[in-house]
């Protein structure tokens, strides 16, 4: 709880501190360390600081407590290892409903609030097909395209993830509350604001590196020049995620920000089918496509495993560490980490590392 607490009012302090306060963390500083640290740089003439910061820490997880939202810091092995690699994680993000649909394997669609019907057409579509391959679909309950593609993950009988702008517990806008009900069931809607937080425009922005963080590429779906959908493809590049477009009216002017997406090498969306081949999956394959350890290939040999091979059997080691010793990119090393963890034969420990099981006892 200690720790909690001490994650919790990291998320507090202002967004600037969180990219320091994660560099501090990876290298393996104390999260009251690290608190302290912060509050000294900053207000070190308010010796109060820390006492105050904590309480307003212990009121958000009361309140949290009280209506059954659960906050997942950021050294908690169920927080979605996708986000620990970017550079200013939410030190604790709040979440309603199953907590295990952070950690798949996911899509986010965004797009156009005032959406055309084709775009909602093809936005439901789309999140229906990829929901139906295994893949979460990741967006943001806006009106428009967020909401279609939520609806249409829902409809296939899917799972899909809700960030929002807001607590979890002050659903914006108000008229998706059944929408975020139904999400509920079979997903989860999160925020990195603790519970009670009001839904603040500038709050929208950032949370957009949340929805790109947790999914392996981003899609979008009718972005004018200035729609925050290009802030989440911004963030989605810097993140090394794949960004792909839906290509739309060239005469209505509604779509110019996803065809200036697509000028600049972004992916053209027709199908689902096109997002599932720049992911190395087939419609109906789910998340694999890689053979598993074990399975003889077609020689009869059995071919090894660059990321188990590089594993010590109970010993911990960093997506940074895997990376550099498999040879495998984040984009590639991730979904395979997730197919491992689902064969029990790895499993998470908290900040984003990972520890191969010894299968010989």
């Amino acid at each position: 709880m200690s720790e909690l607490l001490d994650f919790v009012a990291l998320s507090l302090l202002p967004p600037w501190c969180w990219r320091v306060a994660a560099d501090w963390l990876r290298r393996g500083d104390p999260s009251d360390l690290v608190v302290r640290r912060l509050l000294a740089a900053r207000w070190g003439k308010e010796p109060d600081g820390v006492p105050a910061l904590r309480s307003l820490a212990e009121t958000a997880v009361g309140r949290a407590q009280a209506a059954s939202i659960t906050a997942i810091a950021w050294n908690d092995p169920d927080y979605p290892v996708a986000l620990t690699t970017i550079a200013d994680p939410p030190p604790v993000l709040w979440t309603r409903g199953r907590v295990a649909a952070l950690s798949a394997p996911a899509v986010a669609i965004v797009g156009s609030r005032a959406a055309s019907p084709y775009a909602l057409s093809v936005a439901e579509q789309l999140a229906g097909d990829l929901a139906a391959s295994g893949l979460v679909i990741v967006s943001g309950l806006a009106r428009g395209v967020d909401s279609a593609a939520h609806r249409g993950a829902l409809a296939a009988g899917g799972v899909t993830v809700a960030v929002l702008g807001s607590g979890v517990d002050v659903l914006y806008p108000p008229e998706h509350a059944s929408l975020a009900k139904e999400i509920d069931r079979a997903g989860a809607v999160v925020s990195e604001l603790v519970p009670g937080t009001e839904p603040m425009p500038w709050f929208f922005p950032r949370r957009n590196r949340i929805i790109s963080g947790l999914s392996r590429a981003v899609v979008v779906i009718e972005a004018g020049e200035k729609s925050g959908s290009l802030i989440t493809a911004r963030c989605a590049l810097d993140q090394g995620r794949d960004v792909l477009a839906v290509p739309g009216n060239v005469l209505s002017g509604r779509n110019r920000g996803a065809h200036a997406l697509l000028k600049d090498g972004a992916k053209i969306v027709e199908s689902a089918d096109d997002i599932l081949e720049e992911l190395g999956m087939t419609r109906g394959a789910g998340v694999s496509g890689v053979r598993p350890p074990g399975a003889e290939d077609e020689r009869g040999l059995t071919p090894r495993d660059p990321v188990l091979d590089c594993l010590v059997p109970g010993e911990a080691a960093d997506l940074d560490e895997i990376s550099e010793r498999s040879g495998l990119g984040s984009s590639r090393l991730l979904p395979r980490l997730f197919e491992l963890e689902l064969q029990g034969l790895v499993r998470r420990a908290g900040g984003g590392r990972f520890i191969r099981i010894d299968r010989t006892c």
